[in-house]
C-alpha cells in the first residue's frame, strides 16, 4: 500500500512540473503612476500572450504643442495593448512568482484620447483627440499577494485631430477644414497597482 501511494504521489509531483506556465485567463486592477489613474482587464490569448484593455484619466507628458500655455492637464485615455510575456518560463523554472503575469513583455499599445473633456484646460483652448499606437517593453512584478508595479518604454506614432479654427493658447488656426498633426512620440510608465 506505501508503494501504491508513493507512486501515486510521484504521479501526481511528475504531472504537476510537466504543466506549462503561462498568462492568466482574466484578470482586473486598478493603477496609479506619476499622473493618472486607470482600471484595466487582462485577458488571456495565447499562453503567452494576453490583450490588455484599459481606461483612465492621465497627464500625458509628451502632448505636442497643440496644448501651448494649458498647463497642467487631465484627459481621458482608452487603450487596447497586446501583450507578449517572452519569460515567464524561464522566470518559473527559477523559483520566481509569475502570477498577475509577472514577467517582461513586448507590447503594441494603442490608445485614443477622446475630446469629451480636459481637466485644468483654459476654457478658450479647444479640445483635441488623438491615436497613438507605440511599440513597448516593460516588466511587470507582483508585490505580495495583490499589489504590482510596473515600468514600460518605447517609442511610436501618433495622430492628433485638430478641428477646424482650434486655438492652442498661442495662436489660433483659422482653417475651415479639420486636419491632422502627425508626430512622434516617446512614452514612459511606472506603475502601482492593486489586482482583483
Amino acid at each position: 500500500m506505501k508503494k501504491i501511494l508513493a507512486l501515486i504521489f510521484l504521479g501526481l509531483n511528475l504531472n504537476a512540473n510537466c504543466q506549462t506556465v503561462g498568462v492568466e485567463k482574466t484578470f482586473f486592477s486598478i493603477q496609479t503612476g506619476l499622473a493618472g489613474i486607470w482600471i484595466n482587464n487582462e485577458t488571456k490569448l495565447s499562453n503567452s500572450i494576453a490583450l490588455r484593455s484599459e481606461i483612465g484619466i492621465e497627464h500625458d507628458f509628451f502632448v505636442g504643442d497643440q496644448y501651448d500655455g494649458a498647463g497642467f492637464i487631465l484627459q481621458p485615455v482608452l487603450t487596447l495593448e497586446p501583450r507578449y510575456y517572452y519569460n515567464l518560463e524561464k522566470r518559473n523554472s527559477r523559483g520566481k512568482k509569475t502570477s498577475k503575469n509577472s514577467g517582461n513583455y513586448l507590447s503594441l499599445k494603442t490608445s485614443y484620447h477622446p475630446d469629451w473633456f480636459v481637466l485644468n484646460l483654459d476654457e478658450n483652448i479647444t479640445k483635441t483627440a488623438d491615436l497613438s499606437i507605440i511599440p513597448t517593453w516593460g516588466i511587470k512584478r507582483q508585490i505580495g499577494s495583490n499589489f504590482t508595479y510596473e515600468t514600460g518604454l518605447g517609442l511610436g506614432y501618433r495622430i492628433v485631430y485638430l478641428k477646424p479654427n482650434y486655438y492652442n493658447g498661442s495662436s489660433q488656426n483659422v482653417d475651415d477644414v479639420s486636419t491632422n498633426r502627425n508626430q512622434y512620440t516617446p512614452y514612459l510608465h511606472l506603475r502601482i497597482g492593486y489586482t482583483f
